[in-house]
């Protein structure tokens, strides 16, 4: 069986990797599925004096060391996301969305390689809707991990206290909590 790739954007990433360590590059369930980012996050994280506060954690070197590998894109499919990065940006700006560059190649890498991204961005996900980009939340991954038994409802609520915790909560947090995990919110 070949492995499930699913792009992770740094919102979800910085939401997710303190609580869920190592997040990336750990198969897990029935589809074997194997999480990753892009270089451009590291990109986003250092020219960003408010994540490097907040999330002062992310260039430990156990963090550093798990971010290592990437996704494997071919020179044809890195021509590929570049022609796809055109359209979105196009409709991005036809429809007054706030997606970044690097929002913008995680979608269209997630849609060239034909495989999720997770972020918790209302814009970037309403992008992604319209190109039917498979998107789905931090929440949405968590629902995932706990179902292919890589995680455990503890671990689900940990990570969702660390938010509230760090005030860095998605939005729609306690409905989508509820909807998911059939308990309310922590």
């Amino acid at each position: 069986m070949s492995q499930s790739k699913i792009l992770i954007d740094s919102n979800s990433y910085f939401r997710l990797a303190k609580s869920i360590h190592p997040l990336l590059n750990e198969v897990f369930g029935e589809l074997e599925y194997c999480l990753y980012v892009l270089k451009e996050l590291e990109k986003e994280y250092d020219r960003n004096p408010r994540l490097k506060t907040k999330f002062h954690w992310v260039n430990e070197d156990e963090y550093f060391q798990n971010r290592k590998k990437k996704v494997n894109i071919s020179n044809k499919e890195k021509k590929e996301i570049e022609r796809t990065i055109g359209f979105l940006e196009g409709y991005k700006n036809d429809n007054c969305l706030g997606t970044s560059p690097i929002d913008i190649k995680y979608l269209a890498t997630a849609f060239i390689l034909d495989i999720p991204v997770v972020t918790d961005d209302i814009d970037m996900l309403n992008l992604g809707k319209a190109f039917d980009i498979v998107t789905m939340t931090s929440m949405d991954l968590l629902k995932l991990m706990l179902e292919s038994d890589h995680i455990n409802i503890e671990k689900v609520r940990e990570t969702v206290s660390y938010w509230k915790y760090i005030k860095d909560i998605p939005a729609n947090y306690k409905k989508n909590y509820k909807k998911l995990f059939k308990e309310n919110a922590p």
